[in-house]
């Protein structure tokens, strides 16, 4: 039932939000060119559904082990709406699937895919003010308005949801090493400690290190301003001056602290959730200045053949039993909350250790974070083009030196 619980991850296993890669390093030198689109008239949005119908097929691009292997959640649909599709694992950083993408939809061309998913950040916002990303039609999206969390109904970077529902969710905060550290972490100040100097673990990526550094100071990441990324800056280039970095990691964080090679580290709780199934000796924290929660998100491209077969398996995807069967074999954070209940109403019949992993699952935070982890929680700076010049510099510069 389980099988990946002791096989690497491959989904976020570079460079995850894309600062780094080759196509995002292009992108951060020379920005992104094109003219910001206009927001949406809600007369051109209706207009343009009013005449799009069912093709009976759709393409779903898509972050590898995001789906069962049988397709179960696909093959469902297929069955109920009499929809064809092909399942395509193409995206590996967001960056990187942007690079290519962007040329294409420039020039007016298609992409070939009706859904794609992206994480909330850079990349995702270009899509948004390029005009790449296709306006939603929230009247034919009736199980999200039932059944998605109402936080989810509030992301920052697509206010009201025009462009994008999310697919799953997954918070940065704080894992550490329970052999090694016995008391309990509960500050990110814990990651400017000397005495843990050489011990400590931060990730490579400007966005996710930008944010842990603002929290650091009190600064909200969605309300900062350049002078808070310049302190923000400062803050962390005492931290690795002082030693207390052992080294900036991509998605090889969770090895080194779970061997205790690190103590503690920027973490993502979907890698720790993993490494605790396994018995490993990790805790995640979300601290009490704050963590970051990030989206993979749900959108339309610009051109795409069959928008609205892809909105009704959008909106397919928010029932709740689907939504508890994706979630279950993703083991992320899930829009959805009645998944919570589903999940341990299958637990009270499974058996063995199919029932250990799901009450495991239906009890942790880091599946389904409590009101107090939601309340400390942020997503990351919205930045413009010209922003983007100022802000990726300064922490990169961090971490590459």
């Amino acid at each position: 039932m389980y099988p990946r619980l002791n096989l690497p991850r491959t989904r976020r296993d570079v460079f995850r939000l894309a600062g780094y890669s080759a196509a995002g390093l292009a992108l951060a030198a020379c920005g992104v060119q094109g003219q910001k689109a206009a927001p949406p008239k809600p007369d051109a949005v209706k207009d343009f559904w009013s005449k799009q119908t069912k093709h009976g097929k759709l393409v779903f691009a898509n972050w590898p082990e995001y789906m069962p292997e049988d397709k179960a959640p696909l093959e469902k649909f297929k069955q109920a709406t009499g929809i064809s599709y092909e399942y395509k694992e193409v995206i590996q950083e967001n960056a990187e699937f942007f690079g290519k993408a962007d040329p294409v939809l420039r020039a007016g061309q298609s992409l070939g895919y009706d859904i794609v998913v992206m994480t909330n950040g850079i990349q995702l916002q270009h899509m948004i003010e390029l005009g790449y990303a296709v306006p939603l039609d929230h009247a034919q999206l009736p199980n999200f308005s039932a059944n998605a969390g109402q936080k989810y109904k509030e992301r920052s970077y697509d206010p009201g949801n025009q462009y994008t529902v999310p697919y799953t969710s997954g918070v940065t905060g704080i894992a550490y090493n329970t052999d090694q550290i016995k008391d309990d972490i509960t500050s990110i100040e814990a990651l400017f400690d000397p005495k843990y100097k050489g011990r400590v673990g931060m990730m490579a990526d400007a966005q996710e290190i930008g944010n842990f550094g603002m929290f650091a100071l009190g600064i909200d990441p969605e309300k900062s301003t350049e002078d808070d990324w310049k302190k923000a800056g400062e803050k962390l280039k005492a931290q690795r001056d002082a030693g207390i970095v052992r080294k900036y990691y991509d998605q090889s964080y969770i090895d080194a602290v779970s061997k205790g090679d690190i103590w503690l580290s920027m973490a993502w709780s979907g890698d720790v959730f993993q490494r605790q199934l396994a018995g490993e000796p990790v805790k995640f924290v979300v601290p009490e200045e704050g963590g970051t929660i990030w989206t993979d998100n749900m959108l339309i491209p610009k051109g795409a053949a069959n928008p609205v077969d892809a909105l009704m398996l959008m909106d397919y995807l928010y029932q709740p039993a689907v939504a508890a069967e994706l979630d279950e074999f993703i083991q992320y954070v899930t829009p959805v909350p009645a998944v919570q209940d589903l999940l341990r109403e299958k637990a009270k019949t499974a058996k063995g250790e199919d029932k250990k992993a799901l009450e495991d699952m239906v009890g942790s935070p880091l599946m389904f974070p409590t009101e107090a982890d939601y309340a400390k929680l942020r997503t990351y700076t919205k930045l413009t083009t010209q922003q983007e010049q100022v802000f990726n510099p300064i922490f990169q510069s961090i971490t590459q030196a």
